[in-house]
């Protein structure tokens, strides 16, 4: 990718996978910009519940638009803005990658910044580089914009260097009410070209019917899929997936098995469903929300085994995406029994709940539990806890090293299968359907 000022001299080269990933979601062989003026918007947000819209006044058909990550909230951490240091679903790529196309942008570059225990630039470069999976679209994804992709930090603030801009005060002032895009006074070439494939990719579903109220239906998921390998250009090597997911997978039939074998069987049928391409953006349960086996309003919950706690037990259980249906209680309920205490996300600016397919049934108006051990480990205490998730996400999610070793602990993984255990078993035995709270950005009407 080539960036040169609109008007003059001097050409900033960004070199792929050092200093940027683009691509494009267009069924196309190839897909370029030529002259494309670039402009910053902020956090390229259009939130009307937040009076919130960072594309006011400001036509970028045809042009490149630079955004952060994040939304304004996460970012400052301000209790008044957003939601304050809990990331919504505006602060994800996703979210902004459409939004730039529903406004006509012909490119959106994305600022990483990782912060204290987000996820390393080598993560970003593992997953967007190589093959992109999408949904088969009728038209061929002609809507979205021609090229897409992520900067990296010291890559963005020399964009603003070469525009006379400084990225530290327009950062701050994006973060603002009365925010005004700022075009750059540069324009950017770049070309990427596909090789198009069609393939079919399951969903694995296995079904205990239940003996009363079978049409009613606990999902248990996790996700099947992870990166492959790396692109030639990262280097090639094997990304595992051994925690994410491979331990949900094993933790999904394990539940199976477990209620299996379980007497007298549930009144309601169990699900658990296996998904796929959850890790090029939740595709595998998009689509099957889209196109439910089982209707969505017989549907009591989903449980998500995004991930399972490896190391030893903890006093403390989390739930991610935590304030939206009453599933925290049957959480904090089950982890009472084990003499564990409901703990607060201790990472809500990264917003783990909209990466995991929990979302797509939340959406769908079906509450929907992310919950695994916390960080308060029982020998060790909460600061080494914290240290080891920092470090996980430094250098094993979606990365190498995330891989599978003979020393695991898995006393915490069992901990929490039996956690997710007694609150499917207790789902299943009921008549009630857990609700949304009222304050929940995904309430929807629901079966009472």
């Amino acid at each position: 990718m080539q960036v040169f000022p609109s008007a003059g001299a001097g050409t900033l080269n960004l070199e792929y996978v050092k200093d940027m990933v683009i691509w494009t979601a267009r069924e196309r062989p190839e897909s370029s910009l030529r002259d494309s003026e670039l402009v910053f918007l902020g956090h390229g947000i259009v939130a009307p519940e937040y009076a919130w819209d960072d594309y006011a006044g400001t036509d970028v058909h045809g042009k490149t638009v630079v955004v952060l990550t994040g939304d304004p909230g996460s970012a400052t951490r301000d209790p008044k803005v957003f939601r304050g240091e809990t990331e919504t679903y505006y602060g994800r790529s996703t979210y902004k990658v459409l939004e730039a196309a529903r406004h006509g942008a012909a490119a959106i570059l994305m600022i990483h910044e990782a912060g204290p225990a987000g996820p390393a630039w080598e993560a970003l470069v593992n997953r967007w580089t190589g093959p992109q999976l999408e949904l088969a679209a009728p038209d061929g994804n002609a809507a979205r914009s021609a090229i897409e992709g992520w900067i990296t930090l010291p890559a963005a603030r020399s964009l603003f260097k070469q525009a006379g801009l400084d990225f530290d005060a327009l950062k701050a002032a994006a973060a603002r009410p009365g925010f005004s895009a700022r075009p750059m006074g540069l324009s950017a070439d770049a070309s990427v070209h596909n090789a198009v494939r069609r393939f079919n990719s399951p969903n694995v579903v296995g079904v205990l019917p239940g003996t009363g109220h079978r049409h009613e239906y606990v999902i248990f998921a996790a996700h099947w899929d992870h990166l492959g390998r790396q692109s030639p250009a990262a280097g090639g090597e094997l990304l595992p997936g051994a925690v994410d997911d491979a331990s949900g997978v094993a933790g999904l039939l394990t539940l199976a098995q477990s209620f299996a074998r379980t007497r007298p069987p549930a009144d309601r049928s169990i699900a658990f469903i296996a998904f796929t391409a959850a890790e090029a953006g939740l595709l595998g349960s998009t689509y099957y929300t889209g196109q439910p086996l089982f209707a969505l309003r017989d549907t009591v919950a989903a449980l998500d085994l995004e991930t399972l706690h490896i190391g030893g037990p903890t006093r403390d259980v989390v739930v991610i995406g935590s304030g939206n249906s009453e599933l925290d209680e049957y959480a904090r309920e089950a982890g009472l029994s084990q003499g564990r205490v409901l703990a607060p996300d201790p990472n809500p600016e990264q917003g783990f709940y909209y990466r995991s397919d929990s979302l797509s049934f939340a959406r769908s108006g079906v509450p929907a539990l992310f919950a695994r051990g916390g960080v308060d480990d029982a020998a060790r205490g909460p600061a080494w806890g914290r240290q080891q998730f920092t470090d996980y996400l430094a250098h094993r999610y979606q990365q190498v090293g995330d891989k599978y070793s003979p020393d695991w602990d898995v006393r915490g993984a069992l901990q929490d299968l039996r956690l997710y255990y007694e609150v499917g078993n207790r789902l299943a035995r009921t008549r009630r359907f857990p609700r949304f709270y009222p304050e929940s950005e995904f309430r929807q009407d629901h079966p009472p």
